[in-house]
């Protein structure tokens, strides 16, 4: 399976309930990246979406305990096991906090956004892939700025 984040320089992902930040190029890498793919998500992230609906062009698969919980045009599951028996392979592991903590051993690509700025009110957190031996950089882009916000898109594959 696949990761895919955008980080601050902390790895910091989020505030209350939603990114840090919305880059437009971004949002085009990520939408081209996933176009077609599953992708693995929580209720949460749903919410984030147009409307709190699932992403058109890809199977979403959402996890969550909450058993009233069933958006139209998704599949939902209750626990890892029964999540991981129906996602392909290929699949994106695409957020929150909680879900890419409970699959990022699953996985073994990270595309990572590393936005170049810190954002200090931050509540959620992902891995510092840097500082885990198992992870190295496959790949690293140069530098990109849109609205005066630098970022960079780096690849990074479990060793």
């Amino acid at each position: 399976m696949n990761v895919i984040v955008a980080v601050d320089r902390n790895w910091a992902i989020g505030k209350d309930g939603d990114q840090l930040i919305y880059i437009s190029e971004d949002l085009k890498h990520f939408k081209a990246l996933t176009a077609g793919h599953t992708v693995i998500l929580g209720r949460k992230t749903l919410a984030t979406f147009p409307g709190g609906r699932p992403l058109k062009g890809r199977r979403n698969l959402i996890l969550s305990r909450d058993p009233g919980f069933a958006p139209e045009g998704a599949e939902m599951f209750r626990d890892l096991d029964s999540l991981l028996a129906a996602a392909p392979e290929d699949a994106f592991v695409i957020g929150g906090a909680s879900v890419y903590a409970a699959l990022l051993d699953k996985c073994d690509t990270a595309y990572v956004t590393k936005i170049s700025g810190r954002f200090p009110a931050a509540d959620c957190f992902f891995p510092d892939l840097d500082a885990r031996s198992e992870w190295r950089v496959a790949e690293e882009g140069p530098e990109l700025e849109e609205e005066g916000v630098k970022f960079r898109y780096v690849t990074y594959q479990r060793a």
